[in-house]
C-alpha cells in the first residue's frame, strides 16, 4: 500500500522546509535574489531568506524556508539498522560474564589521517554521551581507545596482540571520500592477515550508516547520536553470535 509523507510546519503535508547553504557572494541584495532563485530552482515555492550572513570577503551563509511540492513514498523505501537489543548496562555486564566469563576487549580508533574522535570518546569514555556512560564503564568490557590517525597497520598490530574481540572506528567521511578508503584499507588489511573472521568491526560518524558500513565489510554502522549502550548491547550479541556462545 502506497505511504506518501511531505515535511511537516504548521500543518500536516504543507511542505515546510529550511535550507542553508553558502554562495561565493559578497551579502548584497543581488546575492540575496540568486539565493532564492537557486532554492526555487530545487523545486521550493516561495522561498524566503530569513538569514544572509557574511562569512568571509565574497562569501555568504544563507538560511531560506519555503515549502516543497515533492513527497515521499515510504512503501518503496527498504532501508536496515543496526540490530541491538534494549539491555541495561547491569545486564549487559550479567550477560557477558554468564556468556563468557571473561571481559570483552574492544579497541578504538580513528585512522590515518582522521583526527575526528568527539563521537568515538563519547561511546569510549566513562562520561558517555547523553547520560549514557560509555563502555570504560562497563564491568563486561576492556575497552582500549587507541586514539586519532591510527595507522591501519598499526590497528591490526594491536587486534593481534590483544586477541581484541571487537574494533569500534569513527570516520568522518569527507566529500572526497578519502576517509572511506581509509576503512576499506583496514578491511582489506584484516583479511590479507586472516584477522578478519576473528574480529567484530563496527564504523561510526558523520555520514556512516548501517548500509554504507555493511557495503564496506564491516558487521555495523552507527551514526550520529548514537549511544554506547546501543553499541554494547549490539556487540554482546554479535560477539555471541560469532564465537557461538548463547
Amino acid at each position: 500500500m502506497k505511504r506518501t509523507v511531505r515535511p511537516y510546519g504548521d500543518k500536516k503535508n504543507d511542505g515546510a522546509v529550511q535550507v542553508s547553504f553558502t554562495l561565493p557572494v559578497a551579502k548584497s541584495a543581488l546575492a540575496t535574489e540568486a539565493a532564492k532563485r537557486y532554492v526555487s530552482q530545487m523545486g521550493i515555492r516561495d522561498p524566503y531568506v530569513t538569514l544572509a550572513e557574511p562569512i568571509a570577503p565574497d562569501f555568504t551563509f544563507f538560511v531560506v524556508y519555503g515549502r516543497a511540492t515533492h513527497e515521499v513514498d515510504l512503501s518503496a523505501i527498504s532501508a536496515e539498522e543496526a540490530p541491538a537489543g534494549a539491555l541495561t548496562r547491569d545486564e549487559i555486564d550479567a550477560e557477558i560474564a554468564r556468556r563468557f566469563g571473561r571481559r570483552l576487549i574492544v579497541l578504538g580508533c580513528a585512522l590515518e589521517s582522521d583526527a575526528h574522535t568527539v563521537g568515538l570518546d563519547a561511546i569510549f569514555n566513562m562520561k558517555g554521551f547523553a547520560g549514557d556512560y560509555g563502555l570504560e564503564r562497563y564491568h563486561g568490557f576492556d575497552a582500549r581507545n587507541l586514539g586519532a590517525q591510527v595507522p591501519v597497520a598499526e590497528v591490526a598490530r594491536r587486534i593481534r596482540e590483544a586477541a581484541a574481540d571487537a574494533v569500534l572506528v569513527s570516520a568522518t567521511v569527507t566529500q572526497n571520500e578519502i576517509h572511506v578508503r581509509h576503512l576499506t584499507d583496514l578491511v582489506d588489511m584484516l583479511e590479507a592477515e586472516r584477522l578478519r573472521d576473528k574480529v567484530v568491526l563496527v564504523a561510526g560518524g558523520a555520514r556512516v550508516d548501517h548500509a554504507l558500513a555493511k557495503e564496506l565489510g564491516y558487521d555495523a554502522g552507527f551514526g550520529p547520536g548514537t549511544t554506547a549502550s546501543v553499541v554494547a548491547a549490539f556487540l554482546l550479541e554479535e560477539i555471541s553470535r560469532r564465537q557461538g556462545v548463547a
